[in-house]
């Protein structure tokens, strides 16, 4: 199957929308640049690519878009679903994560988890935050910070 990609801009920078006609197979962040595709974008892309321009215009909380099933195990998989289930503007912990995720103690293996992600922003890896603050994150502390904000969180 060919994939295609096409780019958003941001406020912090060029994010890269990766799939097919039928769903999205991954968003990559600025900092991990991606070369574009040329020719006709496929629906499932654009609809992803629109909806995360809405984001960052501030008219978009929710995300409908198909994802493709990606290679994961059943624990990343039931972190990602915990992650999606974090309104917007809202956050939780690593710590809060892994308990809703049904795995008590797996802080550590849910950030882990959450720089795995392939899905940034529409599987909002940005919710999750350390006990003590921000917590890491793939796409840079500033990355992190803008899309918090921009959803109303300050740390």
């Amino acid at each position: 199957m060919t994939t295609y990609l096409t780019h958003v801009d941001s406020p912090v920078g060029i994010f890269s929308v990766e799939g097919d006609e039928r769903a999205v197979t991954a968003i990559y962040l600025p900092n991990d640049q991606r070369r574009a595709s040329s020719g006709p974008v496929p629906r499932a892309v654009a609809r992803a690519a629109a909806q995360l321009r809405e984001y960052f215009d501030g008219r978009r909380k929710t995300f409908s878009v198909a994802l493709a099933d990606v290679p994961a195990t059943d624990f990343q998989r039931s972190v990602w679903s915990t992650m999606r289930d974090i309104p917007y503007g809202s956050v939780m912990t690593y710590t809060e994560v892994a308990d809703a995720a049904g795995h008590p103690g797996a802080q550590r293996a849910v950030g882990n988890t959450c720089h795995a992600n392939p899905m940034a922003v529409i599987v909002p890896c940005h919710r999750v935050v350390a006990a003590t603050g921000l917590g890491g994150y793939g796409g840079g502390d500033a990355v992190k910070r803008y899309l918090l904000e921009l959803e109303g969180v300050s740390l």
